[in-house]
């Protein structure tokens, strides 16, 4: 994106000059809220980008029909009032509020919820595979302008609860910028919403300006003038920041930056359980990893002691699934250090005498990361084969998941739910239709496939969790990964912010409306 001179505090100055300028001073005599974090927003699009940044991006600039606030999460009204929903749970009708406008000031219609949900269906990225095989193309109808009704291909219990990700954009300004691929290009740095704020300054690598806009439709919500997104690069960096007043709100700390802000006059710690996956994905599709006897060698020879022990409060996961959630089987068999199985393992692949490098990329700035990459170093040594460990910044890591040949051999991943149930992390994390997709960059089992379809659609719990059961053993079989920890939420934060609810769906990426500054 080609940045220009902007108008800034009733003076003209360059891009440069604001990338030099100390941050803090953006925010000096008004309510802006500034926010640290280490990830980049790559992509502006609702319909294609995925991930914690962006979607903080979404929550505030578009809306949906419905909103996911609190603990537990509930879903309450977004765009929509109210709705309905048959006895079959099979359609659903929305009355759209009347105060519904873009940021151009055009009302939002039945017609551009039509209009969003079929361009996600037609892109076939992004949220799309939270909907896939349920919502067709013509199953979307405008009943009036203020109503729209869904006639699902098959009953889906989480329907509401993907609902907060489908976010609406404005027709005509896509329709406007279409180009060749659907607007894809224009909305990779600009916007079409109608949520309460709306993008200022955008300088990759350094910083994103949210602006509250004028006349907003939306109701009530706190005194935030702006909020300003600061990449930085070192946790370490976020927590100084956090004591020093430098920042309303650090979204990547350790259990070591938790303990040090304790008790700082002005920083209240947030430490909060959610659904938050960590494991070390494994190309299963080229290379060594391939070799099923291989992972599991792998997989048996990792220290997951030590893992937990260098994780601060965590637990280990058991399996794919996040404990606590439906279905999840807390007795399920999994890998432990163990290595005469590891090297029992080593002896039934083909690569028995080792010998070999393979290489693991995980992210820039995340300490806790690192360390677990070098427990998998010490695993490897074990079985002579040697590691390459290379930090990445997350566009990089989206890159390198698109296909077998730019993935490396081990890749790191948190990934928090969107939404409360298993299908979440089932679908996104295992479904072949995923792969390339940074979730799931190769793994591929039809009979895997075939158990996660079934159960998004099955509306008897019982069966459904008898389902899920199966899911979590042959997942555990094939070993695609190293299931790592469950990460509490942490989250530092100066007690001038107001307002703040933690919700465990999405917990960093904030949503602004709500929040005041004193």
């Amino acid at each position: 994106m080609t940045i220009s001179r902007r108008l800034f505090m009733g003076a003209t100055v360059s891009a440069a000059a604001l990338a030099a300028m100390p941050f803090e001073a953006f925010a000096q005599g008004r309510k802006i809220l500034i926010m640290a974090s280490s990830v980049d927003i790559p992509n502006f699009d609702p319909h294609v980008a995925t991930g914690y940044a962006p979607a903080m991006l979404f929550r505030n600039t578009y809306d949906a029909l419905v909103r996911v606030v609190g603990t537990p999460p509930e879903i309450k009204p977004g765009l929509a009032t109210e709705w309905s929903v048959s006895e079959d749970q099979k359609r659903y009708e929305f009355k759209l509020n009347p105060s519904a406008k873009f940021q151009d000031g055009t009302p939002v219609t039945a017609e551009a919820v039509v209009y969003s949900f079929k361009r996600i269906l037609k892109l076939e990225r992004g949220p799309s595979w939270m909907i896939n095989g349920i919502v067709s193309e013509n199953g979307i109808k405008a009943i009036d302008a203020q109503t729209v009704a869904f006639e699902l291909d098959a009953p889906f219990a989480p329907f509401l609860q993907v609902l907060p990700w489908m976010f609406i954009v404005n027709p005509a300004v896509v329709e406007a910028n279409i180009g060749s691929d659907e607007g894809q290009v224009y909305l990779m740095t600009n916007t079409a919403g109608s949520g309460p704020f709306k993008m200022g300054r955008v300088l990759p690598g350094n910083m994103y300006e949210f602006i509250r806009v004028e006349d907003d439709w939306h109701e009530g919500g706190g005194n935030l003038q702006g909020a300003i997104w600061k990449i930085v690069r070192e946790a370490s960096t976020e927590r100084m920041m956090i004591q020093r007043g430098e920042a309303h709100i650090a979204l990547e700390l350790y259990a070591e930056d938790m303990t040090a802000l304790e008790g700082r006059p002005g920083v209240v710690n947030v430490i909060e359980p959610e659904y938050r996956t960590f494991s070390i994905k494994m190309n299963t599709a080229k290379g060594p990893l391939a070799d099923k006897n291989l992972r599991k060698a792998i997989s048996y020879a990792y220290n997951y002691q030590a893992m937990l022990d260098a994780s601060g409060p965590a637990e280990l996961m058991v399996g794919p699934l996040p404990t606590g959630i439906f279905g999840h089987d807390p007795e399920l068999a999994v890998y432990r250090q163990d290595m005469e199985k590891a090297k029992e393992f080593l002896a039934k692949s083909e690569y028995k005498d080792g010998g070999f490098t393979l290489s693991v990329i995980h992210a820039t700035g995340y300490e806790n990361q690192r360390r677990w990459s070098l427990i998998l170093l010490e695993a490897l040594k074990a079985l002579n084969i040697e590691l390459d460990i290379r930090p990445a910044t997350w566009p990089d890591t989206v890159a390198a998941a698109q296909s077998p040949d730019t993935m490396p051999d081990f890749m790191c991943l948190f990934q928090t739910a969107n939404y409360a149930d298993p299908d979440n992390i089932a679908y996104a994390a295992y479904h072949s239709s995923r792969n390339g997709q940074w979730q799931n960059p190769v793994y591929n089992n039809p009979e895997v496939d075939k158990l996660i379809e079934a159960a998004r659609v099955e509306t008897d719990e019982t069966k459904r969790a008898q389902l899920y059961q199966q899911f979590q053993e042959l997942i555990v079989e094939d070993a695609p990964d190293i299931f790592g920890v469950l990460e509490k939420r942490k989250l530092g934060m100066r007690d001038s912010v107001k307002n703040f609810v933690f919700t465990p769906v999405a917990a960093n990426a904030i949503e602004l409306l709500p929040l005041s500054l004193d």
